[in-house]
C-alpha cells in the first residue's frame, strides 16, 4: 500500500513538471495537425477545437465566421489522448467528424499542446499475455490503450482500421503501479470489444520510478 501511495505522489509531480517544455500546435479546421517525439513519447496536455480570438485562421473567412471566441468541445482533450498519447508520432484531422461541431457557422481550430515523456512501451497481440517488470524501482503507467492505432503493430489480415480506442489507463495504473512486475493479457473479456472484427493490442507505456 506504502509503494502504491508514493508510485501516486510521484505521478502527480510528474504531471505538475509536464509543460515546462511542452510543444504546442495549432491547426486550422480542415487540416491535419502532426504530433511527434524524438525522445520519449506523446503526452498531450491541453486541447481545443474551437475558437478563442479573432486572430487565428482568418485568412479568407467572412466576420460572421470569426466573430465566436467563446466555442469550446470539452472532449477535443480525451479525442487527442486517444488518438496521440503514448505513441513517438500521430496526425489528426481538424474537422467536425473527428472532434463533433462545437459551434455551427464558425470557422475553427485546432490548439494543442503536448509534452514529451521519457518512457518504456509495451505491446501485447490479442490473444496473447507478456510480462512488463522495473530492475530497478516500480511501475508508473503513463498510458494505456486497447485497439488498434496502426496498421503495422501486431500484423494481422483483420488489422483493418487504424482508429480504434479504447483507454485503459486507469485500469493498468490499479493493476500495475507500484510493483515490480506487472502481467498483462490482451483480450475482449478483460477489457470488452471496442471495435468488433479488427484485431487489436494492449499497448502500455510505462516508467520505472
Amino acid at each position: 500500500m506504502l509503494v502504491h501511495k508514493l508510485s501516486l505522489i510521484i505521478l502527480m509531480l510528474l504531471l505538475c513538471h509536464l509543460g515546462v517544455d511542452a510543444k504546442r500546435t495549432v491547426t486550422c479546421e480542415g487540416g491535419s495537425a502532426h504530433l511527434s517525439c524524438d525522445l520519449g513519447f506523446v503526452k498531450v496536455l491541453e486541447a481545443n477545437f474551437g475558437r478563442t480570438d479573432r486572430t487565428t485562421c482568418i485568412s479568407g473567412r467572412p466576420a460572421n465566421q470569426i466573430n465566436n471566441v467563446h466555442c469550446f468541445r470539452e472532449s477535443s482533450l480525451s479525442t487527442m489522448s486517444a488518438r496521440c498519447d503514448g505513441i513517438k508520432s500521430c496526425s489528426v484531422p481538424a474537422v467536425n467528424s473527428v472532434f463533433s461541431d462545437p459551434c455551427f457557422g464558425t470557422h475553427k481550430f485546432l490548439d494543442i499542446t503536448y509534452d514529451c515523456i521519457p518512457s518504456k512501451r509495451s505491446v501485447t497481440c490479442e490473444n496473447t499475455q507478456s510480462v512488463i517488470v522495473c530492475g530497478s524501482g516500480v511501475i508508473l503507467v503513463h498510458y494505456a490503450n486497447y485497439g488498434r492505432r496502426d496498421l503495422s503493430t501486431c500484423p494481422h489480415k483483420l488489422a483493418k482500421t487504424p482508429h480504434c480506442y479504447s483507454p485503459q489507463t486507469s485500469s493498468l495504473r490499479s493493476r500495475c503501479n507500484g510493483k515490480k512486475s506487472c502481467s498483462l493479457s490482451a483480450s475482449n473479456s478483460l477489457y470488452s470489444d471496442p471495435c468488433p472484427r479488427v484485431n487489436k493490442y494492449l499497448e502500455v507505456t510505462y516508467s520505472c520510478v
